[in-house]
């Protein structure tokens, strides 16, 4: 209905140039009627002679004849006009076939550009997918430094905090740090955890662990508790549990299949040593930022 109501209109604004041409022509060739009687009569001025009895009857028996003007005839087209006719409808068919060819490629686009942005936006999702999934193929293939704590099996109440690597590929430390602190407890202990040693320097010969492999980091014995308390009344607290000692640490390491300038991981760890009257103990402990991994 709308490509017919634009094809009426335009139908009509191309046409009404033509019938006001041809309605100027048919009024140009109308004359007012002349009626024959008033113009055989010739106009004088002089007053007329009175008629006698015989001319009065001949007067009154004659007909009277009055011609009247014919019907006005429409002019016909001339070729060029019929002409410009037939052009001005091409003209106007035309006109909307491009009309409605037009709006049919607009809802062709429109349509098209839905169909493109779906598209983009599966594509997005499907990347996004496959980002995640890149990466949990590749945090599941990286080394794992986990600590764990194991006793002397030559020395009696002794310890050493030993690093293993639990991923898939090999991994170097670059760094080992460790601290000894005295607290009343775990609360007492500073967030983040501070180490002394700001000035970190690499190792010489970085130590290199295939997947399930361990390497010591920090030994601990019973007699070295004497020699970290400041006094003796401070380590009779340390027997009575009225203060705590802790060790705390972190380990720096690299994956070895990753290039030089990826990022580092780093495993915290922290110990709380129990001394007992006879036996002692060492066992991981602390807030959990003493025991992140990255």
């Amino acid at each position: 209905m709308k490509g017919l109501a634009i094809f009426a209109v335009l139908f009509v604004v191309t046409q009404a140039p033509l019938a006001v041409r041809v309605s100027a022509q048919v009024s140009g060739a109308k004359t007012p009627p002349v009626s024959s009687s008033s113009a055989a009569q010739p106009h004088s001025d002089a007053s007329p002679s009175p008629a006698t009895g015989s001319d009065a009857g001949i007067h009154n028996d004659m007909p009277h004849i009055s011609v009247a003007d014919p019907s006005p005839v429409a002019a016909a087209w001339s070729l060029h006009e019929r002409i410009a006719w037939v052009a001005n409808l091409v003209l106007v068919l035309l006109g909307y076939a491009c009309i409605w060819m037009a709006l049919s490629l607009l809802k062709k686009i429109q349509s098209q550009t839905a169909s493109a942005e779906i598209a983009a936006e599966a594509a997005a999702v499907s990347a996004q997918a496959a980002l995640l999934q890149a990466q949990s193929i590749v945090q599941a293939e990286r080394p794992w430094i986990l600590i764990s704590v194991e006793p002397s099996r030559s020395k009696e109440n002794s310890f050493t905090v030993m690093a293993t690597n639990r991923g898939r590929s090999p991994a170097r430390i670059v760094f080992s740090e460790e601290e000894v602190i005295i607290a009343n407890d775990e609360t007492q202990l500073p967030i983040p955890p501070e180490y002394e040693s700001l000035d970190r320097k690499p190792k010489p010969a970085p130590i290199l662990l295939l997947p399930g492999e361990f390497t010591p980091i920090k030994p601990f014995c019973r007699t070295d508790v004497k020699d970290l308390c400041d006094s003796e009344e401070r380590f009779k607290h340390i027997e009575t549990w009225e203060e705590k000692l802790y060790l705390y640490g972190r380990v720096t390491y690299k994956d070895l299949m990753s290039p030089d300038d990826s990022p580092v991981h780093e495993t915290n760890w922290c110990c709380w040593y129990i001394h007992g009257r006879q036996n002692s103990g060492l066992v991981i402990a602390g807030p959990p930022v003493y025991n992140q991994h990255t």
